[in-house]
Parts: structure tokens; C-alpha cells; sequence
């Protein structure tokens, strides 16, 4: 009887010190804040994604699953709790390609990978007047990546999409107020 007792404490005490947090739980913790802007592309709706740019319709082109949320005008603490949850997710078996941090801003990419393709990558930006993370899910030349991330092309997404949702025709049948 003690044996099994101690099992069990010993169990809960493993299950309750893990410190692992998931993408999609920081995205549903945050995607009603107000400030907020959060973005989840549908299947039915990657055809957005191809007008932005042939370097992005390249990567896109092996998207599974592809998530946005931008925080604007934040205070130093809301930032410094985003920079540790974002710490939280990717240090559940994620790997850091690229991270940089500074007292203006906080730069993190990072991937799982899956032999040499990259299956998950979270893209995440920080300054005080925003802060943008961009989740993909699906198959990536991880060079690929890291030269879009240099060259800015991650940062600037999420407004181009927001931008050509707005402009492009809504799709019979679906409503997105």
C-alpha cells in the first residue's frame, strides 16, 4: 500500500513540474486580450498566402497549420511575460536558430525538426510598440527560414495579410465578424 502511494506521489510530482507549454495554449491564452490581433489560416483559405510573395508562396506552398498573433503598444512587464511564456513554448524540444535580445527588441526563431525538414517553426518579435509571433506547421528548408527572417519578410507578414483579407472578396457562405 505505501509502495503504491508513494508511486502516485511521485507521479503527480513529475506531471506538475513540467514546464512545457504548447503553441496552441499561448495562442488561446492570448488570442482575446485586448490590443490583440490573432490570425488562423484555415486550409480553405491558404489561397491568401500566394499573393504576398514568391518567396512566401514557396514556403507556404507546405503549410499545415499557420497561426498569427500581434500584441501592440505594450508595457515592459506585459513584454518581459510574453518573452518568458515564449521561452516556456520553445523550450519544449524546439531549437533555437536564432535568437536575439536586446533592450529594444527580442528576436527568436524556432524550430523542430524532423531529420533535415523543419516541421514546426515559431517566429517571434518583440518591441514595445509590437509584438508579433507566427506559428507554422508543415515541412521547411530551414535555410529558407532564417533568410526570410533576415530579411524581414516575417515581420512585415502579418499586416500583409490582415491587408489582403480585408481587400479580398469574402467567400460565399462564410462570414468573419
Amino acid at each position: 500500500m505505501k509502495k503504491h502511494i508513494i508511486i502516485i506521489c511521485i507521479s503527480l510530482f513529475l506531471f506538475s513540474c513540467g514546464s512545457g507549454k504548447s503553441f496552441q495554449s499561448f495562442f488561446n491564452d492570448h488570442k482575446s486580450d485586448l490590443g490583440v490581433t490573432a490570425f488562423q489560416v484555415p486550409n480553405f483559405m491558404r489561397a491568401l498566402l500566394t499573393n504576398i510573395s514568391p518567396e512566401i508562396n514557396d514556403l507556404f506552398g507546405n503549410v499545415r497549420d499557420f497561426k498569427v498573433i500581434t500584441f501592440n503598444d505594450i508595457s515592459k512587464e506585459k513584454q518581459s511575460q510574453l518573452i518568458g511564456e515564449m521561452n516556456l513554448v520553445t523550450n519544449s524540444n524546439f531549437t533555437d536558430i536564432l535568437r536575439t535580445n536586446t533592450e529594444e527588441k527580442t528576436k527568436i526563431i524556432s524550430v523542430k525538426e524532423n531529420g533535415d525538414i523543419v516541421s514546426q517553426a515559431i517566429i517571434f518579435n518583440s518591441t514595445l510598440a509590437k509584438t508579433s509571433v507566427i506559428y507554422l506547421k508543415g515541412r521547411f528548408d530551414p535555410n529558407q527560414l532564417k533568410q526570410l527572417s533576415e530579411t524581414n519578410q516575417f515581420e512585415e507578414l502579418s499586416t500583409k495579410l490582415i491587408q489582403n483579407y480585408q481587400t479580398t472578396p469574402k467567400t460565399p457562405g462564410f462570414n468573419p465578424n
